[in-house]
């Protein structure tokens, strides 16, 4: 190389003008560079060389500072030996399917390491299994009971789990090799190794495979996307009596005449009405409210109709210990008992990290296990990424699955973030719950003085339709702006309204831009531009259409 030579980088992972200055302080203190000038709107470096230097000692020091980055070239990803850069993912979920066949489509090659079953949550034991069930016992609430019995008088039949299950899980099974088998089997950019990944160095993985044997992976980039699982709390005796989680319930052949669930989370309040809706009876523990973490309206609401149906909520309430006998499940609750055939235990979800010697690679966590990370998904180890429930992002499998596909991105020479600013979320109840942006008490607690508007769905014309006004919609507004901040929903179709919500407040929308715009009559989404109007009108003296 002569002198004065000069090479360029690809960088991941500044933010600012001041990361770049830091990435530039990392090459200047490179022995042979004499000036680095680094660019953050570019995500490049230029290196100024007075001698020869190994491309692999300029990266190490970028790695080193915090940052990611590797040779600058527009046909390949190339790693710091000149071959195809290659990344080992750990897991074979939403986040890590996404990761590897972004990473694949940018020209990297792909070791992915997974101990269980091809998948992971979502398609297996999770979104897809669950919401079969929720909707079966939709259709067989709907048989039981509707709010139109008077014409149609109700037909209820028995529940045959047996044939039920057997659905469930052929859709699973079709799921999976349809979108995650057979596209492995069919990309030989990606190796699949089956076994335990451990984490020797910041470069390096030892894999003991089920099998028996075992392989070492030396990597450039890793991602890791290795799920969460269900959260057991500390209660007497629970560990020792045969409770379910939610992958025993989703996958059991009988309805269980009693049961009772411990936990107030998405899980426990999904699976509670639609064994309900089966034929159980059940009985709810919550230790504070339905859905504590939401508007309190949402818990009210929810509260409402489940105990309508013949739930039984008992909030602010706690099992101190658990017993079984006898086929029989026995609560302690303070001076009283709660007995059931079955307990289902569903309070929340604990990242899967503990395994992975994450201290050997410098990886951070917070005290839950969740790997910390940035907007670009980004540990605090330079060249290794992490995207998924294992993360401290919150645990959606789009925005695992968002967060795959980013952080591939990044793993190889681009510049991605995942924006959650926006987050739709849904809660998968009859009716449902669903969610964006900032609640009443999450504004005011960031400081922000805000305008917000409840609008009962007896003022929906859709809902009025169908003799079905449980619930209400919600907007927070900014007081001073009028800018749309938040959306809270409970309604019969919630999640097919909150997208457009979402929308609106991607595009910084007003609550007077969302009332001006045209929505279709005798639809759910309606209600948004109703709830909007609302904030100037009184809607209860408009015409059938909102205009």
């Amino acid at each position: 190389m002569t002198q004065n030579a000069i090479t360029e980088l690809a960088i991941t992972g500044m933010t600012c003008d001041s990361c770049a200055a830091h990435v530039r302080q990392a090459l200047e203190g490179v022995p042979g560079v004499s000036e680095a000038q680094v660019s953050y709107p570019d995500a490049t470096a230029r290196v100024v060389l007075e001698r020869e230097v190994p491309i692999q000692q300029l990266t190490e020091a970028v790695v080193g500072s915090g940052y990611g980055a590797q040779p600058r070239n527009e046909d390949t990803i190339a790693a710091s030996d000149g071959q195809v850069l290659h990344i080992a993912v750990i897991g074979s979920g939403g986040a890590a399917m996404a990761g590897a066949l972004k990473a694949v489509e940018r020209g990297a090659r792909v070791t992915l390491i997974e101990r269980g079953t091809i998948g992971g949550t979502c398609v297996n034991v999770g979104c897809v299994p669950s919401k079969i069930m929720i909707r079966a016992a939709h259709i067989a609430h709907l048989r039981r009971e509707s709010p139109f019995d008077a014409g149609l008088p109700p037909s209820p039949s028995d529940v045959l789990r047996g044939p039920l299950l057997a659905q469930q899980q052929g859709r699973v099974e079709e799921l999976r090799h349809a979108k995650y088998e057979g596209i492995l089997e069919s990309t030989p950019s990606i190796e699949v190794l089956h076994g335990q990944a451990r984490f020797v160095d910041a470069r390096t993985l030892h894999v003991a495979l089920n099998d028996g044997g075992e392989r070492v992976v030396a990597f450039d980039r890793c991602l890791i996307a290795t799920g969460a699982r269900a959260t057991i709390p500390p209660i007497a005796g629970l560990a020792d009596t045969p409770y379910w989680t939610s992958t025993e319930a989703l996958e059991t052949g009988a309805i269980p005449q009693r049961l009772a669930v411990i936990g107030a989370s998405v899980v426990a309040v999904e699976l509670a009405q639609a064994f309900a809706r089966l034929g159980s009876q059940v009985t709810i523990l919550a230790r504070h409210t339905l859905l504590s973490q939401e508007d309190p309206a949402i818990s009210e609401a929810l509260v409402s109709a489940f105990r309508s149906e013949g739930i039984e909520v008992l909030e602010h309430t706690q099992a101190s210990q658990v017993t079984y006998a006898g086929d029989e499940f026995v609560l302690t609750l303070g001076k009283d008992e709660l007995r059931a055939d079955r307990l289902l235990v569903a309070t929340g979800r604990s990242p899967n990290t503990q395994e992975l010697n994450l201290e050997a690679a410098g990886i951070k966590t917070d005290p839950r296990g969740a790997i910390a990370v940035d907007d670009g998904l980004r540990t605090s180890a330079g060249q290794i990424f992490a995207a998924g429930d294992c993360t401290d992002n919150p645990q959606f499998v789009y925005v695992a699955a968002a967060g795959g596909t980013r952080a591939a991105i990044n793993m190889t020479g681009g510049e991605a973030r995942l924006d959650l600013s926006a987050m739709p979320a849904v809660v998968f109840t009859d009716p449902q719950v669903a969610t964006v942006g900032l609640s009443e008490q999450e504004a005011q607690a960031q400081g922000i003085e805000t305008d917000t508007r409840m609008l009962t769905l007896d003022n929906v014309p859709r809902a009025l339709a169908n003799f079905d006004t449980r619930g209400f919609i919600k907007l927070v507004a900014h007081a001073e702006t009028g800018r749309l901040l938040g959306v809270q929903a409970v309604a019969a179709e919630a999640g097919e309204l909150i997208q457009s919500a979402a929308l609106a407040i991607r595009n910084r929308m007003t609550v007077q831009d969302l009332a001006d715009q045209l929505f279709p009559y005798l639809t759910m989404v309606e209600g948004l531009k109703l709830a909007a109007q609302t904030f100037t009108k009184d809607v209860t003296q408009l015409s059938c259409c909102a205009g």
